[in-house]
């Protein structure tokens, strides 16, 4: 007699354990509190979403998670970057590899992610119900079904916990699956902001605000220490808050004991230059426009919205002849274009995190089946467990090996 296996989530984790515990012969019940699966998965990479990154060896995925990568080798054997591809091709989504190894649909629509998984369930006989579980039951330190806020109770021989973490809490990540797991024993680690635009006490960002700024570097000082605790090349950008952007949300990965001041950003804005080449730079450029104002005189080097800033915290009138500079103002000039600096005072709030740092305490789960120690029959997969990764497609290639690993445990015996 096949088990009848309950998956809570209808998002990538979930709606990967579902189809996989349908096609190894259960009967499985998604039960998802929206209308619609996969709404924050329709939302990822500006609707572009960002599957997978197309890393062919475990130790480059376990390298670009923070916390708790060797737990995931198991469910990583099972499914790879390169199986998560086949996976979404053979299921007529075409995938192509962009900067950074990052995979994408060829038509750059989400949507075609989320209607490929919900076809996979829909295919191999998942039935899916609109609702919001509230309760797990348990008998004798073993899972027995759910009980959901209409009231309804279902009954199952395993249970699959797919909930997301706190991040985009309008699609439906509130948390619910921490309560769950709490009800059932299980420790959460802390849960804090990950993959977040990070707020800076100079105002002058407001003047930037919408600048994208291409094939920058930074890098993360502990203000403490005078230790640099992350450096990255890539895109990022300017806010009325502060920063955001792809190395801006790695960067905040790497922030531990976040408070007002600790951390420094420096911005390299022109990383292909040393210190040395920029001030010849800067002089041929004088020299072509020696009778010009200073403030006009950058249009070559700088975009237009950082020319006034940059003038300003140089501290040169922004009317100064250039022919007029002296070479220690020209050189602090460089200096300040090589390491372009913010005070980091906190991190946006969790909900407007792409993942969430912390959840269900890995100790406490079985890394080859993601089955709890504690509770038999009861699974977690996805973000609702303590691990978290840098941008580049790494968290969603978490969410589907834990699901089909906990998918595929789940209907067994």
């Amino acid at each position: 007699m096949s088990r009848t296996v309950i998956v809570v989530g209808a998002g990538p984790a979930g709606m990967m354990a579902a189809g996989q515990a349908a096609a190894n012969g259960a009967q499985v019940l998604l039960l998802e509190r929206n209308a619609r699966p996969g709404r924050k998965l329709m939302i990822t990479g500006k609707g572009r979403c960002n599957v997978t990154n197309a890393c062919t060896l475990l130790n480059e995925l376990t390298d670009h998670i923070p916390s708790n990568g060797r737990f995931l080798y198991s469910a990583f054997s099972r499914m790879m970057p390169y199986d998560v591809i086949d996976f979404f091709e053979t299921r007529g989504v075409p995938m192509k590899i962009e900067r950074g190894n990052r995979v994408f649909p060829e038509s750059d629509k989400a949507m075609d992610i989320v209607d490929a998984l919900d076809s996979f369930c829909k295919q191999n006989g998942v039935k899916r119900k609109e609702e919001r579980v509230v309760a797990l039951f348990t008998e004798n330190s073993s899972i027995t079904g759910v009980k959901c806020e209409s009231g309804n109770v279902y009954n199952g021989d395993a249970v699959v916990v797919a909930t997301g973490g706190l991040s985009y809490p309008l699609t439906g990540s509130t948390g619910d699956g921490y309560v769950l797991a709490k009800q059932t024993g299980h420790s959460i680690v802390p849960t804090s902001p990950s993959l977040v635009p990070l707020e800076t006490k100079e105002s002058w960002v407001k003047d930037a605000q919408g600048l994208a700024l291409k094939n920058v570097r930074i890098t993360v000082r502990d203000t403490e220490n005078y230790t640099d605790v992350y450096t990255d090349f890539g895109e990022m950008l300017f806010t009325h808050f502060g920063v955001s952007g792809p190395i801006i949300l790695s960067a905040s990965s790497h922030l531990a004991d976040m408070k007002s001041g600790k951390y420094e950003l420096l911005i390299d804005l022109k990383p292909a230059l040393s210190h040395e080449q920029l001030d010849a730079r800067i002089l041929r450029d004088f020299a072509e426009m020696s009778n010009k104002a200073l403030a006009n005189a950058l249009s070559k080097l700088l975009p237009k919205s950082l020319i006034p800033v940059i003038v300003r915290l140089s501290g040169i009138p922004s009317d100064l002849r250039v022919n007029q500079i002296t070479r220690d103002d020209r050189q602090y000039l460089g200096s300040l274009i090589k390491e372009l600096p913010l005070t980091i005072t906190k991190k946006r709030p969790v909900e407007e995190a792409i993942v969430t740092a912390g959840g269900v305490q890995v100790t406490q789960l079985n890394p080859k089946t993601m089955e709890s120690k504690l509770v038999k029959g009861l699974y977690f997969a996805g973000e609702v467990i303590d691990v978290d990764a840098y941008t580049g497609g790494f968290n969603l290639q978490i969410a589907f090996s834990t699901g089909n690993l906990a998918g595929i445990s789940a209907s067994e015996e």
